[in-house]
């Protein structure tokens, strides 16, 4: 789990930071953006700590190489935000899915596999998928000669 940020510009939504949780196994992200930066010592994130029955193991402060697989992806994730946001670059946080979709669905380098399969079994569904394979383009001979 990370907390990055604060990213600026702020996003038109007030969102200042982006909170990442990482499947070390099979490479799986999860993002949400997030405004405030009450972030790892809240009691709601003691108490989802809890829940989930896990344990919190915090990095070494200032020094992100201690968290590499975190911080790697950290900086694709800025990239490809980067790359998609306005001029403004106030959007970012419009983009974090679709960013985090592309991660999910791509190939990892060192796993080799797609990090979406991994996490739940089976291919992921997108767009193209419903797209009918035998397009008719209909061509009205009249029109084609009145133009």
């Amino acid at each position: 789990m990370d907390f990055h940020g604060p990213i600026t510009p702020t996003s038109q939504r007030e969102n200042k930071y982006i909170i990442s949780l990482t499947d070390v196994l099979s490479k799986f992200v999860v993002t949400k953006a997030v405004h405030n930066g009450t972030h790892f010592t809240s009691t709601l994130m003691n108490e989802l700590i809890k829940q989930i029955e896990t344990t919190h193991l915090y990095s070494t402060p200032y020094h992100p190489q201690t968290n590499g697989q975190v911080e790697r992806y950290n900086s694709t994730m800025d990239a490809k935000i980067a790359a998609l946001s306005n001029l403004r670059k106030t959007d970012w946080d419009d983009q974090l899915p679709f960013v985090t979709f592309n991660y999910n669905t791509s190939i990892h380098s060192s796993t080799k596999q797609i990090p979406f399969e991994m996490m739940y079994g089976r291919s992921p569904v997108v767009p193209s998928d419903y797209q009918d394979a035998n397009v008719t383009i209909a061509y009205d001979s009249e029109h084609a000669k009145k133009t």
